[in-house]
């Protein structure tokens, strides 16, 4: 398994406002594309106005023909305006789980 943590840095006081339209609009629609939502967190302590949600995918190609699916669907690029504004830095990383861990693991 891989995973995509994607980790947004909002807007000051911005964090109840994304998760609002995040959880009415977006949230369904990336995960009909997207599939396996593993987690959806924000910051309670430590650096504040802080987003992180984790997305699991069994390949690499899995992963880019899901993300072409989410961002060919109309619905989606009508909600991105949404919270773009609320975004002030985006990064995203994919990850891959040693062998040992308890989360999907798969051999290097």
């Amino acid at each position: 398994m891989f995973y995509e943590i994607r980790t947004y840095r909002l807007k000051n006081g911005a964090v109840p406002a994304y998760l609002k339209v995040v959880e009415e609009e977006g949230i369904a629609i990336q995960r009909k594309h997207l599939g396996e939502l593993v987690a959806y967190f924000f910051s309670e302590i430590g650096p504040i106005n802080e987003i992180v949600h984790i997305w699991a995918f069994s390949s690499l190609d899995d992963r880019e023909r899901r993300r072409a699916a989410l961002m060919d669907d109309p619905d989606w690029r009508a909600f991105l305006p949404k919270t773009r504004d609320l975004i002030e830095v985006a990064e995203n990383k994919i990850m891959k789980a040693a062998r040992f861990s308890p989360i999907g693991s798969i051999a290097p």
